[in-house]
């Protein structure tokens, strides 16, 4: 029986690499899988690379992009009924839609295909994205992946800084940036940041 699973993360936690190496460990054997990324993250479009997956330490791999409109499901189906998937892998799960996770749940539970997905918890004021709050509550296997702060403890939340690397508490949910935008810390100095 295939399975739902959900790797969360705060950022710099390696969850872009251990998605490529899953697909790089299915590839090696024969098996196909199809990956995503949400269309939101246009940064490989930019530099005309066709990485739509990258990682901080090198690796990359092109992807189905999703955005809101995207049926998860049906493009899933249309493609196994061609040429049998062995997994689906998820970059960027915190911007799938409520509907898009229930869609995942179906493509392990009814067409057998494992769904692994990839993502943040909370964003840059501690709070649940969509997407990972519904993963958080009904996926099968549910995976911390650890990141570390500046004073060594585990990085859990993701603060966003502006261009002077000053804390940012104000702004859209959603803002992709790299390390020039974000720093993971742990929740003592994301407070003291934020000056809680």
């Amino acid at each position: 029986m295939a399975k739902l699973y959900f790797y969360y993360a705060s950022m710099n936690a390696g969850k872009s690499a251990t998605l490529l190496q899953a697909d790089f460990n299915y590839n090696e054997r024969g098996m196909r899988t199809m990956l995503w990324t949400a269309k939101l993250d246009d940064r490989s479009e930019m530099r005309g690379d066709g990485h739509a997956i990258e990682s901080r330490i090198g690796l990359h791999a092109g992807a189905h992009r999703f955005s809101a409109e995207t049926d998860l499901l049906e493009r899933v189906q249309e493609t196994h009924a061609v040429e049998p998937l062995s997994c689906i892998l998820i970059d960027e799960a915190q911007f799938l839609t409520e509907e898009q996770v229930w869609q995942c749940a179906d493509i392990a539970d009814k067409a057998n295909i494992p769904v692994l997905c990839y993502g943040l918890r909370t964003d840059f004021r501690g709070q649940l994205f969509p997407g990972s709050a519904v993963l958080l509550g009904i996926a099968d296997t549910l995976v911390e992946l650890k990141a570390v702060c500046h004073c060594g403890r585990k990085a859990s939340m993701n603060l966003r800084v502006d261009a002077e690397g000053r804390a940012v508490s104000e702004g859209p949910q959603e803002e992709i940036g790299g390390n020039d935008r974000y720093v993971a810390l742990c929740r003592r100095h994301f407070s003291e940041a934020l000056g809680r």
